[in-house]
């Protein structure tokens, strides 16, 4: 028998590899907002990305076994509410209604016709629609902006009628969600909540009638307050209304029982996930008796079908370690899911046989399976007794090894938020470290969506705190099990991440390098800048004014860069109005006047998140660049417009 040869030994942290950053730019295609439509409701559609276009989202529709672009270019079908968006298209029969990014106009466009605008010009943006037919107009979230900056927006639910002119229906709350009309076109459903909170925390589930002249008639309060989450209300076709509430202290489905809220199925197990978008939705209705649903437990979720009577719910098999959203049509399911193994998809499930159609990937071609790290689910002891959660992918590449007992350098994420999660679903952009020879360890720190109210709330007042506890308490668990490198921890996060990041960099010494992706760097100035919905998030996660003040001091990274020795890359998008690039760029000529190695990354043209394909490539290569370079792995040239300020000869 022939020996087998040798694998070529190379160090962790400089493996080389086929997943380029070019590849997962290109590979990278977001798909959102699922739908159904058509005569028969067979009809499937979806928005996707286009990466390559901007990162302009377009709708698509899989009809019979073709696939169609219904809204090629110019058009962006994007909603500004909330400034995150979401909700922005609706499909009503062989109709479609659409946002357009540019200029933040309805569209509606009849089958093959061309696309015209619905509303009128102005300062308004639309969100989450629903068909009033008999009526022939849209309900929908209205955002009025005005001709002052500074003034925040006013929000309402509005009808718009054939002709663009808008009325508004409701009023007088801060915030609005999910308007949904009954069967019957009879009674009006919604959600809203008000400063301070932020939906996750506390809102109100209304319920109204339908006047003959199109107005509502007085409203009652259903459910919800201001410590009671309540979200996705929809109507069964027999005219129930059902919702998710965390009056429990975990999102479990209830309905409305004549003046009743009956409970279907408590579990400890998250039906919903926060609305940071409009249009969310984990469960829908194949008879008035029966519902498909999606949840969440311990960050892994399950499909469903739910018997409302007995309240028995039986699992459906499916290959999805995470499902984000779900539609119940004639017959079948379709849903948007992903695992270790599966970059995020369109699928469609029949009810018969489970078989699994796929519609569409967002990763066309992957790597083979034994290129790929699949995580390891572990949980750890964080701080005052908390255990916390995350997911662990050790270095991966069948092509090469590392030097005998040598230690792999790990990449700990933070999410962003702070109040999301992650998943194990497969990302090249994951794999484009594990591939190189990184640990990664994805953390879903005390905060985190998918673990139910009560680890959410552990971020309450302690953000800066709880959410750096843990991710350094799961570097340390790390380095104890012997799977990563103590001298080689970084620590990288985007948005809310950022700020742990920074925070993790500047008050504690456990992490070595980082790299703040748009990151939250000064608590008092996002208060200032910050937009509408997350003007006042800072009074949950810090302390309500004037108490926050003495803490927005001390939790800020800005006003310590005295204490920050730690290499750092920045990367910020010039037009981010979330996070402005003031935040990075101070702490950025902080480090250089310090002396401490330091690479700034500002790109034009992006904002709050990047979606352009050329950027995706820039900032993965200067990362990369920057971790080999400043831990001595020898990498070639630097990328372009990439430039380490005070690096050591």
């Amino acid at each position: 028998m022939t020996p087998a040869t040798p694998l070529p030994t190379a160090p962790f942290g400089a493996w080389p590899s086929t997943i380029s950053a070019a590849r997962v730019a290109a590979g990278a295609t977001p798909l959102s907002q699922l739908a159904l439509g058509g005569a028969d409701g067979n009809d499937i559609y979806w928005l996707a990305g286009r990466a390559a276009e901007a990162g302009r989202n377009t709708l698509l529709r899989h009809r019979g076994a073709t696939t169609a672009e219904l809204t090629p270019l110019p058009f962006n079908v994007r909603s500004r509410v909330h400034e995150y968006g979401g909700g922005a298209c609706l499909v009503d029969g062989d109709t479609i209604y659409f946002s357009h990014y540019a200029d933040n106009l309805l569209y509606r466009q009849d089958g093959n016709a061309p696309a015209v605008a619905l509303t009128r010009p102005g300062k308004q943006r639309h969100a989450d629609f629903v068909a009033d037919r008999a009526r022939a107009r849209l309900i929908s979230v209205r955002e009025l902006h005005g001709d002052d900056p500074h003034a925040q927006p006013v929000n309402t639910v509005c009808a718009i009628g054939a002709d663009g002119v808008e009325t508004v229906l409701v009023e007088g709350a801060d915030f609005y969600a999910a308007p949904r009309l009954s069967p019957d076109g009879r009674q009006l459903a919604w959600l809203s909540w008000d400063h301070p909170r932020m939906p996750w925390q506390g809102t109100e589930l209304w319920l109204a009638p339908v006047l003959d002249d199109g107005s509502l008639g007085a409203a009652r309060r259903v459910a919800g307050g201001p410590e009671e989450a309540v979200c996705q209300p929809e109507w069964s076709p027999a005219g129930v209304l059902h919702f998710v509430s965390d009056r429990s202290g975990w999102w479990n489905l209830y309905r409305l029982a004549g003046e009743q809220l009956q409970a279907l199925c408590p579990m400890e197990a998250e039906f919903a996930t926060p609305h940071w978008v409009f249009g969310a939705s984990m469960y829908g209705f194949r008879s008035a008796d029966e519902i498909i649903c999606t949840y969440i437990v311990q960050g892994v979720s399950k499909l469903a079908r739910l018997h409302v009577g007995s309240g028995k719910l039986e699992e459906i098999a499916n290959p999805y370690q995470e499902i984000r959203e779900l539609k119940v049509g004639p017959g079948f399911i379709a849903l948007m899911g992903g695992s270790p193994t599966i970059a995020l998809e369109l699928a469609r499930i029949e009810y018969t046989s489970d078989e699994v159609e796929v519609l569409a990937r967002s990763i066309e071609t992957l790597p083979a399976v034994a290129e790929l790290s699949v995580p390891q689910s572990i949980s750890y002891p964080s701080a005052n007794g908390r255990t916390a959660h995350a997911f662990f992918y050790p270095p991966c590449n069948p092509a090469v090894q590392a030097p005998a007992a040598s230690l792999p350098p790990v990449i700990v994420i933070s999410h962003g938020g702070p109040t999301s999660m992650t998943t194990s679903t497969l990302k090249l952009a994951t794999q484009y470290w594990t591939s190189r020879g990184f640990g990664v360890l994805d953390v879903n720190y005390g905060g985190s969506a998918g673990f139910g109210r009560a680890y959410r709330d552990a971020l309450k007042g302690q953000w800066g705190i709880v959410d750096v506890e843990d991710c350094i308490a799961g570097a340390r668990a790390l380095v104890a099990r012997g799977l990563a490198d103590g001298e080689r921890l970084i620590i990288r996060g985007g948005s809310a991440g950022g700020l742990t990041t920074l925070c993790a960099l500047t008050f504690h010494d456990v992490f070595k390098l980082g790299a703040s992706y748009y990151g939250v760097s000064d608590l008092k100035g996002l208060d200032q800048d910050s937009h509408k919905f997350e003007s006042h998030y800072n009074e949950y996660l810090i302390a309500p004014q004037p108490a926050a003040e003495a803490l927005y001091q001390a939790r800020s990274p800005i006003n310590h860069t005295d204490r920050l020795a730690r290499p750092m890359i920045f990367f910020q998008g010039l037009d981010d109005k979330v996070v402005p690039p003031q935040q990075s760029e101070t702490m950025v000529a902080a480090l250089r006047a310090r002396g401490v190695p330091v690479a700034y990354v500002p790109l034009e043209g992006e904002g709050h998140g990047f979606r352009k394909a050329e950027n995706i490539v820039r900032t993965l290569e200067a990362e990369l660049y920057f971790y080999q370079r400043l831990f001595g792995l020898h990498p070639g040239d630097a990328p372009g417009a990439v430039h380490i300020d005070n690096l050591p000869a």
